[in-house]
């Protein structure tokens, strides 16, 4: 059996979103219950040149919005990225998750070789569909959804593999 354009993306991104909530009302309730500002944990990054837990959630969530929107030859939608707190970044999600359930496998399977054109590092690019999805996409997705984890893992939020793969 082959796995269609459709399965890689979006029911991927809408499971791992979940998930990256459920981090989030973790991370939440671990600053109420330590008694932490959550500005804390929102502002924190893992280096100095990386981007803070915020960021890393709003891209993660550009990534989320804008592979399926392309695929489907749809317009992405632009976000403020404004988001403060940890209400703002669930709003995203939810916002988020509300786009892609828009989005059937009849939008985006036969996008293999669709032409994606986009900036990257700069400079206007051209690819394939597939190699979009699993070569751009994708790792950026997951790069930016485990730093978010990694920030609040290493700020000593209880968080565990269960809680990032979504599976409680």
């Amino acid at each position: 059996m082959k796995i269609t354009m459709y399965e890689a993306s979006v029911p991927v991104f809408s499971t791992r979103l979940k998930a990256l909530s459920n981090v989030l009302a973790a991370a939440e309730q671990n600053a109420l219950e330590r008694k932490i500002d959550p500005q804390v944990f929102l502002t924190a990054r893992l280096a100095p040149d990386m981007f803070a837990l915020t960021r890393q959630v709003q891209i993660a969530t550009d990534h989320a919005k804008g592979a399926p929107s392309r695929l489907a030859g749809r317009e992405v939608p632009k976000y403020e990225d404004n988001e403060a707190s940890f209400a703002d970044l669930e709003a995203r999600i939810a916002k988020t998750l509300a786009l892609l359930a828009t989005f059937s496998a009849a939008d985006i399977d036969g996008s293999d070789d669709k032409v994606i054109e986009l900036k990257l590092g700069g400079r206007e690019t051209t690819l394939a569909g597939m190699q979009y999805l699993l070569h751009v996409a994708m790792p950026n997705f997951y790069f930016h959804l485990t730093t978010a984890y990694d920030i609040l893992r290493h700020n000593g939020v209880p968080l565990g593999k269960a809680t990032f793969l979504g599976s409680r």
